[in-house]
């Protein structure tokens, strides 16, 4: 009985004795902190996110050939390069009023030449419809020192004059007692100061035309 006694006694001393785990043993001090780690290798991506709607279209643009005011600005742009290319052929000096463009060849011509001149330019002779109009004709008669002839006739009627197309004159600027010569004087010139005198066709005048 006694030795069946310190056999246990002896088994619970060894239970006792030998260490257990972390939680079993007291905490002792903490020691120094190691240096870290090195970085592990990189995890696997992940799944990509499902897609998001799609916005509205904007409004969609009109092609340019059904764009009227495109179309439109790009005519008024040939014209007027059309007419500046015209004028530059001329080799003279040019005069923009409002919406036309006068120039003259610095020569002078009968009225058929200078009709002649003009038309070959795609151009016509000056027909002056308003006093701007009038002024920028009257720029080349003064810097010239040369009278020029205008694109008014004298009609059917003596007396009653015209332009070139056969529509009556809506503007005049006739020197005073002008025109007088009816009937022997069918063409029109223009004067220093900008008025006009109707004149024989058959003279030399300063070639200006319009565009």
């Amino acid at each position: 009985m006694l030795s069946s006694q310190l056999i246990h006694i002896f088994m619970a001393a060894v239970v006792l004795l030998v260490p257990g785990d972390a939680q079993s043993t007291c905490p002792g001090a903490i020691g120094p902190q190691g240096p870290p780690g090195s970085n592990g290798l990189p995890g696997m991506p992940g799944q990509r996110g499902i897609q998001g709607e799609k916005g509205d279209h904007g409004p969609a643009g009109l092609p340019a050939s059904q764009d009227a005011k495109l179309q439109h600005d790009l005519k008024e742009l040939k014209w007027r390069i059309t007419r500046m290319e015209s004028a530059l052929a001329l080799n003279g000096k040019i005069v923009i009023a409002g919406s036309k463009l006068f120039a003259t060849t610095e020569r002078t011509a009968d009225f058929d030449n200078t009709v002649r001149i003009c038309k070959a330019a795609h151009g016509s002779i000056a027909s002056p419809t308003n006093k701007e109009e009038n002024d920028a004709v009257m720029s080349f008669v003064k810097e010239f020192n040369t009278y020029a002839y205008l694109g008014i006739t004298e009609g059917h009627v003596p007396g009653e004059f015209q332009l070139m197309n056969g529509k009556p004159l809506r503007f005049i600027n006739w020197y005073k007692n002008e025109p007088q010569g009816k009937g022997a004087e069918k063409c029109v010139e223009m004067y220093g100061d900008g008025t006009w005198n109707d004149k024989a066709c058959d003279k030399y005048r300063l070639i200006v035309c319009e565009f």
